[in-house]
């Protein structure tokens, strides 16, 4: 049996519609949701939870029984544990190991935005559910990849509360069971080992969740910029991490080409 890979996804952005104004709308966090996708092998993340473990004690105060977990809305604001990053040494020590870890991680990545604003427009009242209709495309993206190289793998998404995540979860078994507009069920039933999509919460300490975590706003801004969807681009860290990982996202295995398999933009 080939090697076993779990897809770890977190969002950025809201995934709701709205009624919304136009100054609303104009919001890249409102208008579009990223999807951002980390796969890993079984034995890389376990070294993964090694190696960001020996981090978090190297930077900030560690208790055993009350494990930090990387969250860039309070890294970047420096909330909780992260308070240590006032200090702009520590920070700066931060962030180069954490730069260093990401450029040695072995992963593949895989980037889904929706443009919510388009496509509820365009289609009304037919409007796919945008975390659903993002979560599709990863999903064959993903499973193409198991299935080019004879893997097997799942997928283990953030809760997102008890309602969503019912849905999301018969959305993935319809997925599972009765394929998708461009894939048949045993495409999808050859690539994952299972028919159930997994949850965890932020405060399971998951390593591949707080990466998807770190990645998916940077990765997220830097498309939307190169795509002329957001005026400026990432800021200087933020472009650190891009150059660091945009080598890891999915290919197409002869052209070598990104676009279209780890990095897609749905209108």
């Amino acid at each position: 049996m080939g090697k076993l890979f779990r897809l770890y996804i977190d969002e950025s952005g809201d995934h709701h519609y709205h009624n919304y104004s136009k100054p609303k709308y104009d919001n890249p966090s409102e208008r579009y949701l990223a999807l951002m996708g980390v796969a890993m092998e079984k034995a890389v993340r376990e070294q993964a939870y090694i190696d960001l473990g020996d981090l978090k004690k190297k930077h900030f105060n560690y208790d055993p029984d009350e494990p930090i977990n990387l969250h860039r809305h309070e890294i970047i604001n420096k909330l909780g544990p992260f308070y240590v990053l006032q200090d702009s040494e520590k920070e700066k020590a931060f962030n180069e190991d954490l730069i260093s870890f990401l450029k040695a991680l072995n992963c593949v990545l895989f980037l889904v935005v929706i443009d919510k604003k388009f496509h509820i427009e365009t289609h009304g009242k037919s409007a796919f559910h945008p975390y659903h209709y993002t979560l599709t495309a990863m999903i064959e993206r993903y499973c193409g990849y198991l299935n080019i190289f004879n893997y097997r793998g799942d997928i283990l998404t953030e809760k997102r509360g008890k309602e969503e995540d019912r849905e999301l979860e018969n959305e993935y078994l319809n997925i599972y069971n009765g394929g998708t507009y461009f894939r048949k069920p045993p495409f999808f039933q050859m690539a994952l080992t299972t028919k159930k999509i997994k949850t965890k919460s932020k405060k399971s300490n998951v390593t591949g969740l707080q990466i998807a975590d770190i990645l998916a706003h940077p990765c997220k801004h830097l498309y939307l910029h190169e795509k002329g969807k957001a005026q400026n681009p990432p800021g200087a860290f933020g472009m650190r991490i891009n150059n660091i990982v945009k080598q890891k996202f999915n290919m197409q295995i002869w052209t070598q080409k990104i676009e279209g398999w780890g990095r897609v933009f749905l209108g």
